[in-house]
């Protein structure tokens, strides 16, 4: 290895949507940035999510050019219910004057949309990191890259991968429930609906992708493994069991699954290190808030970063705004995921009252699509 240190402004490890967002509004605000990423470029066109985008995540991303508005279907209703109790909220986005509430988006799609505004020598990727040294004025990093190791010396080391681990003070909340995502096919069609059904087990989402549903199937860990292990005409039965809704599915995809827990990193920025989306946070996917947090994270840390480049401002900036996503969830799961029946009557009130109440509909709704700017 030569002893030679490339010296850069900014390096961003991790060149997932929320990296490479931070670095394309760097780049229209006149900074530099690397980005690093362990994994080949084709691994983001391999990835199997669907993202569930707010309509506040579409402005930013046309800010920098960026909305991938030919993949993106829209979200004009979201029906929000419980099995097994009375109530229910319809939120739709003719009371608050905008196109939709939020978008799906296969992450493949918006990966895409955002590398193509990318040059090829700000990314390196396949890339593996060997060790950080962090000091007062910067972050060495020592990475093998193509088969060769490498030095590089960063004004200001962002970590935009991965999930909060080595600070000892990060909350970690294990919902012991696991995701079973997939895409199934609506018999009757969507309409452009999105459902939220909650059900003793932990929610169920319906997110309209194209002509599809995108399943965001939330169990307890055994009746996940029960899940995965079904036919597809298994599948469809356990699907609409747990929905119970009269509505029918068919041709389901490939299954894939993963643990659900909150992780929330108290130290958002340590000398010239600074943790942005699933790197600081990361919450239940239940109302969609974990990835759009994520982007606000990025567009935030680019205008500290453009106005004077003082990262202590960061950690205050956004801590309403990650406290009450994280709280925000937190509780909706907690208080859904039983089957208690005074507090299934309790929740039946409160969203048969939201449904009345157009001033708390409206508010919950602008915090979904705009985060904490939506807040008194």
């Amino acid at each position: 290895m030569t002893d030679a240190v490339a010296t850069v402004d900014i390096l961003i490890l991790g060149a997932g949507p929320v990296g490479m967002t931070l670095h394309r509004a760097l780049a229209a605000g006149g900074r530099q940035a690397l980005l690093v990423d362990r994994r080949p470029p084709a691994a983001l066109q391999a990835d199997p999510r669907a993202l569930a985008l707010s309509h506040g995540a579409r402005e930013l991303l046309e800010t920098l050019g960026a909305w991938p508005a030919k993949a993106a279907t829209p979200i004009e209703t979201i029906h929000i219910s419980q099995r097994g109790g009375f109530g229910r909220t319809l939120i739709d986005r003719a009371e608050h004057n905008l196109p939709a509430l939020g978008y799906v988006v296969r992450y493949r799609d918006l990966a895409g949309a955002l590398a193509a505004g990318i040059a090829p020598e700000a990314l390196l990727a396949d890339a593996e990191i060997l060790a950080l040294a962090p000091d007062a004025d910067g972050v060495t990093v020592t990475l093998r890259h193509g088969g060769a190791l490498r030095k590089l010396r960063a004004r200001t080391l962002v970590h935009a991968e991965g999930t909060p681990f080595d600070d000892p003070s990060t909350l970690v909340g294990d919902y012991q429930q696991q995701a079973v995502i997939c895409e199934v096919t609506p018999l009757s069609g969507h309409q452009r609906r999105a459902w939220e059904r909650f059900t003793p087990d932990g929610p169920l989402a319906l997110l309209p992708l194209g002509d599809e549903y995108s399943i965001v199937f939330t169990l307890p860990p055994a009746k996940a493994d029960a899940v995965m292990a079904l036919d597809d005409a298994g599948f469809i039965a356990a699907l609409e069991t747990q929905f119970q809704r009269g509505l029918r599915f068919a041709k389901p995809g490939p299954r894939h699954r993963f643990p659900l827990a909150l992780r929330m990193r108290d130290t958002l920025v340590r000398e010239r290190e600074v943790w942005v989306g699933n790197s600081a946070q990361t919450l239940h996917p239940v109302s969609g808030q974990g990835f759009n947090l994520g982007l606000r994270d990025a567009w935030q840390l680019a205008e500290v970063l453009l106005d004077g480049d003082d990262l202590g401002r960061y950690p205050g900036l956004r801590r309403l705004d990650r406290r009450g996503g994280a709280l925000f969830t937190d509780q909706v799961v907690r208080a859904f995921s039983n089957d208690f029946p005074p507090l299934r009557a309790a929740r039946g009130l409160g969203l048969l009252a939201l449904d009345l109440c157009p001033a708390a509909r409206r508010f919950v709704a602008r915090r979904m699509i705009w985060g904490a700017r939506a807040w008194p």
